[in-house]
């Protein structure tokens, strides 16, 4: 569950202005605080590890890199955690609506940046959660949904996550492995400037393109 090959998979890297950025989305880093776990996954930890691996020249967070909306003592020592192992890797993050006050944390941290929105040679990159900003891009990368795909065959069905285009728009999933997504046309409601989009594409995180999805 915690393999390289999984955070691989359900992250993607591209190439911009700053050199190869890695781009991840909705980690709820603490989730274990607001599911009633009793367990500590240490998912965060792990999740260092791979991007430290990665080594990219920049890593764009899009949106709630944590779970509790608030800031408790607990949640502060998990991002304080999180923040120092990735050992200065300039690290941008589009706040998300669960990432209250992050920037009582991020701001110890000289290699973090917190923004509503970042725009970089001609891309746009947000959660996803509020309406789109009033600026010119040609492509946008977007988290919020958590998109997955149901498949069904009989009597049973089972939800797979995926990466979903909508026009100029890719929604990045969950990169939390205990986190099994929404059925995209059902989360699709959840971003303003989206919402009315009939149809959209959909590609399984190894890359095998699944087809048109009518929303």
């Amino acid at each position: 569950m915690y393999s390289f090959e999984a955070f691989e998979r359900l992250s993607m890297e591209i190439e911009t202005s700053r050199g190869r950025t890695l781009l991840i989305a909705d980690p709820h880093i603490g989730f274990e605080l607001s599911r009633g776990l009793r367990i500590r996954t240490h998912f965060e930890e792990r999740l260092a590890e791979f991007i430290v691996e990665k080594d990219p020249d920049l890593l764009v967070i899009l949106g709630d890199l944590k779970e509790p909306i608030g800031l408790s003592f607990t949640m502060k020592r998990l991002l304080m955690g999180f923040f120092s192992d990735l050992r200065g890797i300039p690290t941008m993050i589009t706040k998300g609506n669960h990432d209250g006050r992050i920037e009582e944390v991020a701001g110890k941290f000289p290699h973090v940046e917190v923004v509503e929105h970042a725009l970089m040679d001609g891309l746009i990159f947000l959660h996803g959660h509020t309406n789109l900003p009033d600026v010119e891009f040609s492509e946008g990368y977007l988290g919020h949904i958590h998109p997955a795909y149901t498949f069904k065959s009989g009597g049973a069905s089972r939800k797979t996550k995926i990466f979903f285009r909508v026009g100029r728009f890719l929604i990045l999933p969950t990169i939390n492995p205990f986190i099994e997504g929404f059925d995209v046309r059902q989360g699709i409601k959840m971003i303003p400037f989206l919402k009315d989009s009939r149809e959209g594409e959909a590609f399984l995180p190894e890359g095998i393109y699944l087809g048109r999805v009518p929303l």
